[in-house]
């Protein structure tokens, strides 16, 4: 869930074992229970947040059958916990800029296991903004550029929904669009029936820092650390690896 290398994030996807699915999927009911409390309703028709987020879940092949029951669950009265979602910012291994997204019961402890991660990776954390202004926040879709794509005729539909970029590449397609134009875009694309890979709100570097190969060991050794903690959400860095 991390926003590692280009395409490292789908390979290391499809060869998740049933354990880190497991996991992906914790989180995500994270996402749906703090979506639907921050929006008021369960309905995603109404709930916009709600909308991004079960598009997320759908992208992680998580199950219709867990989407609607976290929904229902946080749709309750007084069901789950009362999660919060924290923003921490800082610098990690070689000095690159790392953005972490988490959501937590106990803010205290999520502080502190964070800022250990940090720390043990020859990083520290900032205050809010000390990165932030190197990214810029963005709707992001990755479709799989299939026989039965028409990308010439896909480009003028995300285009015309709303998207900034269409970027083609030899097996994908990246499409950028701004945070509220996401779900108009999203939508043109699933009517398109594409093959969708990922599909998100993330926060996208506007410059990159190239790294050799020991540092991106080490940078990838603490991003798998932030991964492994069940209350991190995404993690944004500007490393090229």
């Amino acid at each position: 869930m991390s926003g590692h290398s280009k395409w490292a994030n789908i390979k290391r996807k499809k060869e998740a074992t049933d354990t880190k699915r497991a996991g992906i999927f914790s989180k995500l009911g994270k996402e749906l229970t703090v979506a639907v409390k921050m929006g008021g309703s369960p309905d995603p028709n109404v709930n916009r947040k709600l909308k991004d987020v079960i598009a997320k879940c759908k992208a992680n092949n998580m199950p219709n059958d867990n989407i609607n029951r976290c929904i229902q669950k946080a749709a309750g009265e007084g069901s789950g916990a009362n999660y919060e979602e924290i923003t921490y910012e800082g610098f990690g291994p070689c000095g690159i800029a790392v953005i972490v997204e988490a959501t937590t019961d106990n803010k205290n402890r999520t502080a502190a296991d964070v800022r250990h991660i940090f720390s043990k990776a020859g990083g520290s954390l900032g205050v809010s903004g000390s990165v932030g202004y190197m990214f810029e926040k963005k709707g992001y879709i990755l479709v799989e550029k299939t026989e039965n794509v028409d990308e010439d005729e896909l480009m003028m539909t995300v285009l015309d929904a709303g998207a900034d970029d269409f970027v083609p590449d030899e097996e994908y397609i990246e499409i950028f669009t701004s945070p509220d134009a996401f779900s108009d875009v999203l939508d043109a694309v699933e009517k398109a029936n594409v093959t969708i890979v990922e599909s998100d709100i993330r926060q996208i570097a506007t410059m990159k820092k190239e790294l050799n190969e020991e540092d991106e060991e080490r940078m990838q050794k603490f991003l798998d650390a932030l991964d492994d903690n069940e209350d991190v959400q995404n993690v944004w860095h500007n490393a090229d690896m």
